[in-house]
């Protein structure tokens, strides 16, 4: 990604609060009138589960981005889940205890009742299968795991150490920590990502987390990018 004569907003985990992103998404634009040239937002992934609103997010993603900008979404560990869950590699039980009775409430489905009315049955999951629409689920597909710049990485979780970019295996870009985090001083380009949960953005080395965990604290956070020079800004500010 060429991110010359650009201004990059990197936004941390949603987690179905659509709230707290659109009001971040209004700073965003507040702060983006004083640049010049493209404007870019980059989503770091988990728009489902744990909050409320996990249907109207994918909708609002998939919706056109704000007047003058693009949008990039990146796939998390969250979304994955989901469809590992509705391809059968998942069970029902871990997808529910992983966040995504939330998600199914947002979509008009209590899995209480479902599992009340059909057990463990095929029809159970059917039910949920029909009540997620195919958009969403293509839309969910298509999303990339990472994108780079000659001096950044955008990444839900993080790399793997020792491992050229173009060779990174997406489990790892997608549920990485240690291994990433004890490497952070020994990193070649900055990496920005979110999926572990601090209670401020943290900067360690050259990792950069800004997963401010909105879904408890209300607080949606976005790393503004202007050549080498960063702002944080907040949905709470």
């Amino acid at each position: 990604m060429d991110m010359r004569d650009a201004v990059v907003y990197a936004i941390g985990d949603v987690h179905g609060c659509l709230d707290e992103l659109r009001a971040l998404e209004g700073k965003i634009q507040l702060d983006a009138q004083r640049f010049r040239g493209r404007k870019i937002i980059i989503m770091l992934g988990d728009y489902i589960d744990r909050g409320p609103h996990s249907r109207r997010v994918i909708d609002h993603l998939m919706a056109p981005p704000p007047k003058g900008f693009q949008r990039i979404c990146l796939v998390g560990n969250h979304e994955v889940a989901l469809l590992l869950y509705l391809d059968g590699h998942l069970s029902r039980e871990t997808w529910l205890g992983y966040g995504g009775r939330e998600t199914l409430f947002s979509y008009g489905v209590d899995p209480d009742r479902l599992i009340s009315l059909y057990g463990s049955s095929e029809q159970a999951d059917a039910r949920i299968r029909e009540a997620i629409p195919a958009s969403h689920v293509d839309f969910l597909r298509t999303l990339p795991a990472m994108v780079c710049s000659d001096q950044f990485v955008f990444v839900h979780a993080g790399i793997r150490p020792g491992i050229a970019l173009e060779a990174q295996d997406e489990g790892d870009l997608l549920n990485i920590r240690e291994e990433f985090f004890q490497a952070a001083h020994r990193l070649d380009r900055w990496v920005v990502h979110g999926h572990t949960i601090v209670d401020a953005p943290t900067l360690d080395g050259r990792r950069l987390d800004i997963d401010t965990g909105a879904f408890q604290t209300g607080r949606l956070t976005a790393l503004r990018i202007v050549g080498r020079y960063g702002r944080l800004l907040s949905s709470q500010d």
